[in-house]
């Protein structure tokens, strides 16, 4: 059973620690392991803007790196009054993980929600079944 509203203040949470100078768009993410453990994120700019690293990303490099690699759900809080959904690159990473988890998108000062999953967000994702293999 997922405890939504638990992933939710996660999200809401490490929303609040984000580093964003120059956007000054704060988003944090919370990312329910396979084995109950959930590990958050929050995104990272940098003034050379393609070295920014988005809250869900960082959410799963740091799940990956503590040796989770499956999912149960992902709560995205976005700022501003209605909820965003994952960047493309952000779907193309969660699609690798586990495209069949829930996805909740929540916005920091309302209450709507995009509710969907991984595969809805990137249908006929690129996976490792098109990548040529000699084994």
């Amino acid at each position: 059973m997922i405890d939504w509203p638990a992933l939710e203040r996660a999200a809401l949470e490490v929303r609040e620690r984000a580093y964003a100078p120059y956007s000054r768009y704060h988003v944090g993410a919370a990312l329910l392991a396979a084995d109950g453990t959930v590990f958050v994120g929050a995104n990272v700019e940098n003034a050379s803007y393609g070295l920014c690293m988005c809250a869900e990303r960082v959410a799963i490099g740091t799940a990956v790196t503590a040796g989770a690699k499956r999912f149960q759900a992902i709560v995205v809080a976005t700022e501003g009054p209605a909820p965003a959904a994952p960047c493309g690159m952000c779907r193309q990473v969660l699609s690798e993980l586990g495209p069949n988890f829930p996805v909740r998108c929540i916005a920091a000062t309302s209450d709507d929600r995009i509710e969907t999953d991984v595969a809805s967000l990137l249908p006929h994702a690129f996976d490792g079944g098109y990548l040529a293999r000699d084994d």
